[in-house]
């Protein structure tokens, strides 16, 4: 029996789209059918047979699911399947033994395997009973919210009433599905026969926004650290044509960001609905409409439809118009109540109104405010502190902080701390300073729903409470000032490359363990909250780092002659396409993609016209085309040294024409809408080259000049290519076209192992002193391969002398060139800072800004605290 209307009126909407994924389709999670990769779109009429099939083999018994929810399909079609065969389904990010323990289910549902534990349910289940969601949003806390259908019935059709959720709304699930939030969502859009963009991606990512654009999606929802991240990516300058609406709840946003945000949806075409809700009602209670937004961002508006408040004196705050009240909720929203056992499953109503816990007032206008916070009181000293005034008081002051209590003093997380805060919060909380415990974080710990985490907080007096100072390694790494990394910085934010990029990802492994794998677009924050994961044998090497190691080694020691090894250059130019993929052609805005292209070719082009100026002054090995990196173009081609410097040469102009084309504003929005195709055109567009050289060079040089940029192109493809299917594509056009481009057999099966593996295999395992020693190879290959033309002559017949002389030259100058920028960082970093205040409207006031910004920065480091 269907005991959910939104899984009853599945079959009602026919051939809509009901589902878009990219995740692989386990049709089922008991019987999967086979799984599909790419982007795959659900019609309405498949989902609820999914459903329907689904229900049918959990078999007529109602039971206990617990279901360890993803936002994908598997996990959609388990949730709606499961309430569709009356079952209970206990919904949660992971099913933790505390859980088990506590509830015993009776199928347990995780990764995409259901474990039938028994055929029928061990417990007694109210035939009312539809949902179990934990109360704070954490993972596998054993207290539970009980809730029916027809709770979820009711708040799906008022939230899909106020937001006016039709046919033709598509949204995306940028909140997990375990999450209340998420899954009104999710509850809502099926509800009214809308659409579903269902992803696990983060608004960090790019392809998060290339399937946004392409699937049209009209709305998502945010938390407040949401907003953080979309500040970060420069979301006020994305184009979203089809962007109708922005949710906010899961905490309170500050006033002006509301204003901030209602102001840029006004100018951009779309909604900024601020929402108030907790798990007890299912998921929300009140909206502030659109148009109050602006004026009144304080406040979180009226009731959802068929929703009421009241507010109640609280007993012990005494008398007076102006003593605080508790809100409290009505609606057929209201939890059945609590569950902290399996034996209070067979419990009906327990609670026919919802006590918020929230202190508020009503508005002349009639909106709803919340002033504080009832149940966030601490008794410290006998004294009773409300640690929401209390955070509300410390933000008047300037500072960022969460608070909580450990029964004997009052805990203080505060990001990035001006200056000292115990005498404020002391004074705020009427506490003597030896009872407050400052605990400076340079993120707030935060619950999987983005809410602060306060039981981690807490946990912050504790001795052992330590973070990892990622923003020192970053420094050290990228040659930055630490006081200008943000916690919600990322390696590519910080304009890391392909050049930094080996240093960084040594260091983040050996501080870490075990890196991510998209650690470059992880925040600091995050990095530094990462368990230390330590495996028994070796690292993991990227390969395009292992790529340029063996590269280095092969050239110079083909160029002494201690062997004949030749295309790793050409390798090396499709380890610079992969590079360049990855870390320009991000999410970032066009301008700022071109400056950090810019600053990577300057780490190049800046050194090796340094050195070549340098050996003009001793002889004539090099001529001044070598200085301007333009002998591939102006000649002399037949100097003994013309060939020398092709690579370096060929890879600056590849970087500048690949950044200038992708700032043209069409080409941006292709390559941003279809990443791989548009990489695959590039390599359709420069193939051309491989058998046409229109007569610009000589037939022995066209593989040493730019018409070699096809290596580079077939780089990119390779890095943008994230399926099985678009690997293949990349793999075949290797195959076909570098066969017979030299002639030399030999050389072309190197190019196309090399090649291959950068395609196929992103990082290798290997012994930790074979990846210590790749990591100062490739980190050093830049100038290895500069110097080694000089260095390796001064040997003659000896060649392994010679060989390991060239490569440690090229160390030492790696190590002095990075010495010099840690020291020149500080004055570099003012002299971009005003560079880029310049470009722009208004760059005076942009430059006042950044020396602002600096001196701010500076002076928090030292203590201080700017007026």
């Amino acid at each position: 029996m269907t005991v959910l209307p939104i899984v009853a009126h599945l079959r009602g909407f026919d051939d809509r789209i009901a589902v878009q994924c990219s995740a692989p389709s386990s049709a089922s999670v008991i019987a999967a059918e086979p799984v599909r990769e790419g982007p795959q779109q659900v019609t309405y009429a498949r989902l609820a047979t999914l459903v329907e099939d689904y229900a049918t083999e959990l078999g007529p018994a109602p039971r206990l699911v617990a279901l360890a929810a993803r936002n994908d399909l598997a996990s959609l079609v388990a949730y709606l399947g499961a309430l569709s065969a009356g079952c209970a389904v206990l919904l949660a990010s992971e099913i933790t033994e505390e859980l088990r323990a506590t509830y015993d289910p009776d199928i347990v549902v995780e990764a995409g395997h259901a474990d039938v534990i028994r055929e029928t349910s061990a417990h007694r289940l109210h035939p009312d009973l539809a949902l179990l969601l934990s109360t704070s949003g954490s993972t596998g806390s054993p207290k539970l919210v009980r809730l029916s259908a027809a709770n979820l019935r009711a708040n799906a059709t008022a939230i899909a009433e106020y937001l006016s959720i039709g046919p033709d709304d598509r949204a995306a699930t940028t909140l997990p599905m375990f999450y209340c939030y998420g899954l009104s969502v999710v509850h809502s859009h099926l509800l009214r026969g809308a659409s579903l963009l269902l992803t696990e991606r983060s608004v960090l990512h790019d392809e998060f926004w290339r399937e946004f654009l392409d699937y049209r999606a009209t709305s998502f929802a945010a938390v407040p650290y949401t907003i953080d991240l979309l500040d970060r990516i420069g979301f006020a300058r994305m184009t979203l044509p089809d962007l109708r609406y922005i949710t906010q709840a899961g905490g309170r946003l500050p006033p002006e960001r509301v204003r901030e945000y209602a102001a840029l949806g006004k100018q951009s075409g779309w909604d900024f609905v601020v929402m108030y809700g907790q798990t007890e009602a299912t998921a929300r209670m009140a909206y502030l409409p659109a148009h109050l937004a602006a004026e009144h961002p304080d406040c979180i508006g009226i009731p959802i439809p068929g929703g009421e408040f009241t507010l109640e004196p609280l007993e012990d705050a005494g008398d007076g118009s102006d003593a605080p009240c508790e809100l409290v909720y009505r609606g057929p929203n209201v939890m059945m109540g609590y569950a902290q056992s399996a034996r209070e499953l067979a419990l009906g109503r327990t609670v026919e109104v919802l006590r918020t816990g929230d202190l508020a007032r009503r508005t002349p206008e009639g909106l709803y405010q919340v002033v504080g916070r009832r149940s966030r009181f601490a008794k410290i000293f006998g004294l009773r502190v409300d640690l929401q005034r209390l955070e509300s008081g410390l933000a008047a002051a300037g500072f960022t902080a969460c608070c909580a209590d450990d029964d004997e003093h009052l805990v203080v997380a505060v990001e990035a701390p001006p200056s000292d805060p115990t005498e404020t919060a002391a004074r705020l909380a009427g506490l003597p300073a030896t009872a407050v415990r400052i605990c400076p974080v340079e993120r707030m710990p935060r619950l999987a729903n983005g809410k602060p985490d306060y039981p981690a907080i807490r946990r912050l007096a504790e001795p052992a409470a330590q973070v990892r100072d990622i923003r020192a390694l970053y420094a050290d790494a990228l040659g930055i000032d630490p006081v200008l990394i943000r916690q919600d910085s990322t390696f590519v934010d910080l304009g890391g490359n392909s050049l930094t990029y080996v240093t960084a990802a040594a260091r983040l492994e050996r501080a870490l363990g075990r890196l991510p794998g998209d650690w470059p677009t992880t925040t600091v924050a995050e990095l530094e909250r990462i368990p230390e994961r330590r495996t028994r044998f070796g690292r993991s090497l990227d390969t395009g780092t292992l790529l340029r190691a063996i590269g280095i080694v092969l050239i110079v020691g083909s160029h002494v002659g201690l062997f004949v090894l030749w295309g790793a250059a050409h390798v090396l130019l499709g380890v610079a396409g992969f590079n360049f993929a990855r870390f320009a052609v991000t999410a970032t805005p066009r301008a700022e993609r071109l400056r950090h292209t810019l600053r990577t070719v300057a780490l190049i082009a800046v050194p090796t016209a340094a050195w070549v100026a340098l050996t003009l002054v001793a002889d004539d090995y090099y001529s001044w085309q070598n200085v301007l990196l333009l002998n591939k173009i102006l000649g002399p081609r037949d100097s003994a040294t013309a060939g020398h410097l092709w690579f370096l040469e060929v890879l600056v102009y590849f970087m500048i024409v690949a950044a200038l084309l992708i700032r043209i504003p069409l080409v941006d929005r292709l390559e941003r809408r279809a990443p791989f195709w548009f990489a695959m055109a590039l390599v359709t567009v420069t193939i051309m080259f491989r058998y046409q050289a229109f007569g610009v060079y000589p037939a022995k040089d066209v593989p040493f000049s730019p018409l070699a940029v096809w290596f580079f192109a077939l780089g990119w493809a390779a890095a943008k290519a994230t399926t099985a299917w678009q690997r293949l594509m990349v793999g075949a056009v290797v195959l076909a076209t570098v066969p017979g481009y030299f002639g030399v057999p030999d050389r072309e099966r190197l190019i196309m192992a090399g090649l291959l593996l950068l395609v196929w295999l992103p990082a290798i395992r290997v012994p930790a002193l074979v990846a210590v020693g790749a990591a100062v190879l490739a980190d050093s290959s830049l100038f290895a391969y500069l110097l080694h033309w000089q260095v390796y002559p001064l040997f003659g017949q000896r060649q392994v002398a010679a060989l390991l002389a060239s490569l440690a030259a090229g160390v030492v100058a790696t190590r002095m060139v990075a010495g010099l920028r840690r020291w020149g960082s500080p004055r570099c970093r003012v002299i971009l800072s005003l560079g880029s205040a310049l470009d722009g409207p208004d760059p005076g006031r942009r430059l006042v800004g950044k020396l602002r910004d600096q001196d701010v920065a500076r002076n928090r480091l030292a203590g201080k605290v700017i007026k």
